[in-house]
């Protein structure tokens, strides 16, 4: 068994570089033009999607709603780690205004 002696200094700046390391890899970059956290209207609005289909995709239970503030609200951050694990249903659902822009950001 091997046996690693550091100082603490040397301790703090390695925890420090790996606990950055890790916060870049799974943080979620929200664009600062979106709020942190989304009523229905802005759903609706930022994925150009009619009150019905809102509704329908918030009661699957794989998508990020929060109904612990009153009315349902959406994370952003997760809702965008939602959009790119579901492609295939902004593609089917999405409207045109919301595709064009994702088209736009992603080149």
């Amino acid at each position: 068994m091997s046996v690693v002696v550091m100082d603490s200094d040397d301790l703090e700046r390695l925890l420090e570089k790996v606990v950055s390391k890790a916060i870049e890899a799974y943080a979620v970059q929200v664009p600062t033009s979106l709020p942190p956290v989304l009523s229905i209207k802005q759903f609706m609005a930022l994925l150009d999607i009619s009150r019905p289909t809102a509704t329908e995709v918030m009661r699957r239970p794989d998508f990020p709603v929060n109904r612990e503030f009153g009315n349902p609200r959406i994370p952003t951050g997760l809702l965008l780690q939602w959009i790119d694990k579901h492609t295939e249903w902004i593609d089917q659902n999405a409207g045109e205004d919301f595709k064009a822009r994702r088209r736009h950001a992603f080149g």
